[in-house]
């Protein structure tokens, strides 16, 4: 009696419950986008030119299809508020495009489309309340990446140093991970063997300051040749200096950064899914115990202070910043697979296949 007392308690210690609670969104669409506001405002976009926004975090309105929009796949969005907010359609040439409504999505208009005519648009990032970010698949052998300052308005290319790709491999095949910032630092991530994050870097040695991308190879390109670092996440300590950045804006800021991914090819399988910096980008290491498989979206929740990742099969949660995850389950009060076949993530929302929306509780 007393080890099966035992084993209860371990299995118990081993997962955590699932508080995805079901919404509807009265649409079949494959969503793939999502950003929360505020904890009630939120926009969510997918296929067939789908785009959703809720005032209140429980209903959840269907928009007006942008123009010419009917087959795009909307694959990010990015709310300013209640009334505006970016789109963005992925595909390759003109199939990657940006809409922005101004008056609750009952209108759009076509603001950028992509100049790059065999590359695709793969993720947006509303960086300040003006400032706006567009992470491009790779063009003549740089990354792409485009800002606006203008809430979305004009568009222009980034032309910091760093981006170049390594020569010596050719392995980064696309800019995948969701754009993203943690405080001063600016992330993204990309697929292939090499399957890398690169930061942005400031250094005020001279005046001006200088800004430079950085990207370093992540243990997560070991899943196979069509692995990718999928999404990073972050959080910020107060702390000594970071390496190699000097300027009032990191002296006191230590970053951690968790990226997730793997093989979407093979979904189930958990080889170097997830791995951790705990130096702002600049050397990564495989979490020791690792997320249940593939996974396309982390974020950190603050609240709680933890990591939650999802993906196809499953959700997973990590209150050691990533070194350790354990799977989140269903509770007796949720649907039997509310912690699976989810896409993206933003915290309180999580968006998947076949209109499925979740907020946690």
């Amino acid at each position: 009696m007393k080890s099966a007392v035992i084993l209860s308690l371990s299995f118990v210690a081993a997962t955590a419950s699932a508080q995805w609670q079901i919404l509807d969104t009265h649409t079949t669409a494959d969503l793939q986008g999502i950003d929360s506001v505020t904890p009630g405002v939120a926009w969510a976009s997918g296929t067939n030119g789908t785009v959703l926004r809720t005032e209140n975090g429980r209903t959840w309105l269907t928009c007006a299809v942008p123009p010419d929009a009917a087959t795009l796949d909307f694959t990010s969005i990015q709310g300013f508020d209640t009334w505006t907010a970016v789109a963005m359609s992925s595909g390759k040439g003109s199939l990657s495009r940006l809409y922005k409504t101004t008056d609750g999505c009952r209108t759009w208009s076509k603001v950028f489309d992509n100049p790059h005519p065999s590359g695709s648009f793969e993720s947006l990032h509303r960086a300040t309340a003006a400032e706006i970010y567009l992470l491009g698949d790779p063009d003549n052998g740089k990354m792409t990446i485009y800002y606006s300052r203008d809430v979305g308005k004009t568009w222009a290319r980034i032309t910091e140093p760093g981006l170049d790709i390594p020569s010596s491999s050719g392995a980064i095949i696309a800019g995948t991970a969701s754009l993203t910032n943690v405080d001063w630092l600016m992330a993204f991530a990309t697929a292939g063997k090499d399957a890398s994050v690169f930061t942005f870097t400031i250094t005020c040695k001279t005046d001006p300051c200088s800004f430079t991308w950085v990207g370093r190879a992540t243990p997560l390109g070991q899943s196979g040749p069509l692995s990718a670092v999928a999404s990073v996440a972050g959080r910020t300590y107060a702390g000594n200096p970071l390496p190699g950045v000097t300027g009032d804006v990191a002296t006191s800021l230590v970053t951690t950064l968790v990226a997730v991914g793997g093989d979407a090819q093979a979904p189930g399988s958990n080889k170097a899914v997830a791995a951790v910096s705990t130096d702002s980008g600049i050397t990564w290491r495989l979490s020791g115990i690792q997320p249940g498989g593939y996974r396309s979206g982390v974020a950190f929740d603050p609240l709680r202070e933890r990591f939650i990742a999802v993906g196809p099969n499953g959700t997973d949660v990590s209150s050691d910043d990533g070194i350790s995850w354990l799977p989140l389950r269903p509770s007796y009060a949720d649907a039997s697979d509310a912690d699976k076949n989810w896409t993206s993530i933003s915290l309180p929302y999580v968006v998947g296949t076949h209109g499925r929306l979740g907020i946690l509780r």
